[in-house]
Parts: structure tokens; sequence; C-alpha cells
């Protein structure tokens, strides 16, 4: 193995390692969940972490882990090595940000809010994020009964 191949392995398995691990403190998410929001399974993360492969990573895969994760997929490819010649695109201008949801940002990291609430705030959170959506039809049907 080149150098140059070691090294790129070990930057790759850095950025996976402190992805778990920002999973596991931000979102209390086991490799499990990671694995199930990702759909990359937990045997390829761990290869990944360990730097345990011969060929490169499958782009898709990496898209998936990274957009399963919240987090932009050019890192993942910088630590690879890809895209070094392209030029840095642009990152898109983000929606503007509901103030509710601003407000409870500040909470999760203001140093004077408890973990218990933290922990209250990132669960309410999840909840609502995952929770199953009502198809169109129902809506629509609670809708015209009211």
């Amino acid at each position: 193995m080149t150098e140059t191949a070691n090294a790129r392995k070990i930057a790759f398995a850095t950025f996976v390692r402190r992805a778990l691990d920002d999973a596991r403190a931000m979102r209390a998410w086991s490799g499990t969940e990671v694995s199930r929001r990702t759909g990359v399974s937990r045997q390829t993360i761990n290869r990944w972490v360990r730097g345990d492969w011969a060929s490169d990573p499958e782009a898709e895969r990496v898209v998936a882990f990274c957009e399963g994760l919240g987090l932009n997929p050019a890192t993942a490819f910088t630590a690879l090595g890809w895209d070094r010649a392209a030029p840095p695109r642009s990152a898109p201008t983000p929606p503007p940000m509901d103030p509710d949801v601003e407000a409870l940002l500040r909470r999760l990291v203001d140093p004077n809010v408890s973990e218990a609430e933290k922990f209250h705030i990132r669960e309410t959170i999840r909840y609502l994020a995952y929770r199953p959506t009502l198809p169109v039809d129902v809506r629509n049907r609670d809708k015209q009964a009211g």
C-alpha cells in the first residue's frame, strides 16, 4: 500500500469516526441507529473506521452516510482525495430558519441549560421529525369534516 493510499484511509477513517462521535453526542444515536438512518450497513461503517478497504468506498454509500447525518459529502470526498482539481462549490444559501427553531438551537448550546432539559428537547424534536405523516387524502378528509 502506498503512503498516499494509507493517508487517505486514515483521513477518511477520522472523518467517519468524528461523524459517529457527533451522532452519539448530539443525537444519542447508536451505531445501529446511524446505520438505519443512513442506509449504510454497520459492517461497512466499521470497515471505514478501521480503514479496512481494498478499493475506494462507493460514492453513493459515502453520500448516503453523509446525508443521513446531515453532513456535506464534499468533506468526505476531500478526506478520500476525490475532486481535488474541481473548483470548490459554493454552498447554497440555506432557507431562513424559523425563530422557534433558532431558540431551540440556542438552548441546546447554552451551557446554563441542564443536560436533562437538552435531552428532552432532543427527544421531542426527534419524535416530531420522524413521526409518521398522514396520507394526503386523510388530511383533506379532516379539513372537509371540520
